[in-house]
C-alpha cells in the first residue's frame, strides 16, 4: 500500500455520489486578474497527489476512478493503517513515518494516472541506449560523472561523486518539471507585469521567468534549471524551458536534461486550484513526448526556509566517514 494512500484515508470522507471526475470541472469559472489584467496565480500551491504517475495495468482504458473504486481504495488504507504501528517499514531508527508524508484526499484527483498523454497513461518507451540511472542509499552505484541522479552516490571520494540533493544543488521535486514527492511539495507563484516567479519549497529554488517577449539565452549558456520563457495563451501562463545544463537527467533516471525541451502550462479552474500541465519532448531519451497534469490546491501557510547548505554536515560526514573507513583520515590536529 503506497503510504499517502494512508494519509488521504483519514483526511475526507468519500462522497456517495461521486463518479464523475472533480478535478477542474467548472468549464465556466473565470479567474480572477490581478492589476496587470493578466490571470492572478500569486499565491502558495501544493501539488501533493495519491495519483500514481502512470495508470496501474488493472484499471486498462480507464481514465477515472468509479465512486466504488475510490470507496474500496479507502477502505484498504484504513485497515493498513489498523494493522500498522506508525513505524518506519526501514526497521532500527529508519526513516520517515507516516507523519511526515504528504497526501490529498484522492476525490481531488480522481484519474488513474498523472498521465494525460498518451492516452493509456503509460510511459513511452526508453530510447534503445539513452543514459539511465538512479540513485539510491545503499551500496554505492557504479556510475561515471557527472552524477545526475539526486539521491545517493557512485563514491565517497569528493563531492562531485554525490548526489545532487546531498550537494544542495538541485533535488526532489525542485527540479523542472517538477513532481509529487513525499513532502515538501509547495510552490510559490509571483507575479509583476514583465516576470513570474516559480519557487520551489524544496532546495529553495526559485526560477525567474520573463514574459515580456525578451530572446532566449545563446545556446550555449547552460543553466541548473534551464533558460525559461513565459507567455499567456487566454487564461494559461506557458512556460518553456530549454538551455539545461546536461547535468541532472530529462525525467524518471533516463536522458540527459540538455537534450529537453520542457512545456509547463499553469491554468487556474478555480478559487483554490490550479491545474500544473508539463509536456516532455527528448526524443534522446524517449520514443514520443509525454504530458502530465497535476492539481495544485490552494495553500493559506507561508513555505518554510529550507537550509540546505546552512548546518548541513552531511556531506562532511559522509566523506569524513569513508577516510576513517579506509584509515586516511587526518583530523586538524594532524592525527
Amino acid at each position: 500500500m503506497n503510504s499517502r494512500l494512508i494519509t488521504l484515508a483519514v483526511s475526507m470522507t468519500v462522497a456517495a455520489t461521486l463518479a464523475a471526475p472533480s478535478f477542474g470541472a467548472d468549464s465556466n469559472y473565470i479567474a480572477p486578474r490581478n492589476e496587470w489584467g493578466q490571470p492572478d496565480l500569486r499565491g502558495v500551491w501544493n501539488f501533493s497527489t495519491n495519483t500514481p504517475l502512470e495508470r496501474p495495468a488493472k484499471y486498462a482504458d480507464q481514465e477515472y476512478l468509479t465512486a466504488d473504486q475510490v470507496a474500496m481504495i479507502r477502505e484498504e488504507a484504513l485497515a493498513e493503517i489498523a494493522r500498522s504501528d506508525g513505524n518506519s517499514d526501514q526497521g532500527g531508527v529508519g526513516g520517515y513515518n507516516q507523519f511526515w508524508i504528504e497526501g490529498v484526499p484522492i476525490e481531488e484527483n480522481t484519474r488513474t494516472s498523472l498521465l494525460i498523454d498518451p492516452p493509456n497513461g503509460r510511459m513511452p518507451k526508453r530510447v534503445a541506449g539513452a543514459p539511465v540511472a538512479f540513485g539510491g542509499l545503499g551500496p554505492d552505484i557504479k556510475g561515471e560523472l557527472p552524477v545526475r541522479f539526486t539521491v545517493g552516490g557512485i563514491g565517497k571520494d569528493h563531492p562531485e561523486q554525490r548526489g545532487l540533493s546531498e550537494r544542495c544543488l538541485m533535488g526532489f521535486n525542485s527540479v523542472p518539471p517538477f513532481m509529487p514527492s513525499m513532502y515538501n511539495n509547495n510552490v510559490q507563484l509571483f507575479q509583476n507585469k514583465d516576470h513570474v516567479v516559480i519557487f520551489n519549497e524544496m532546495i529553495h529554488e526559485a526560477r525567474i521567468v520573463p514574459i515580456d517577449g525578451r530572446a532566449r539565452l545563446p545556446a550555449e549558456i547552460e543553466q541548473w534549471t534551464g533558460d525559461s520563457r513565459g507567455h499567456w495563451e487566454g487564461d494559461t501562463l506557458v512556460v518553456e524551458t530549454t538551455n539545461f545544463t546536461g547535468k541532472t537527467q530529462s525525467f524518471r533516471g533516463t536522458g540527459v536534461s540538455s537534450d529537453m525541451h520542457l512545456i509547463e502550462r499553469f491554468t487556474r479552474v478555480s478559487d483554490d486550484q490550479v491545474n500544473y500541465t508539463f509536456t516532455v519532448n527528448d526524443l534522446k531519451a524517449f520514443e514520443a513526448p509525454f504530458t502530465v497534469e497535476v492539481p495544485m490546491h490552494k495553500m493559506e501557510e507561508e513555505l518554510y526556509e529550507y537550509a540546505c547548505h546552512e548546518g548541513n554536515y552531511g556531506m562532511v560526514n559522509i566523506l569524513r566517514g569513508q577516510r576513517i573507513e579506509d584509515g586516511t583520515y587526518i583530523d586538524a590536529s594532524g592525527n
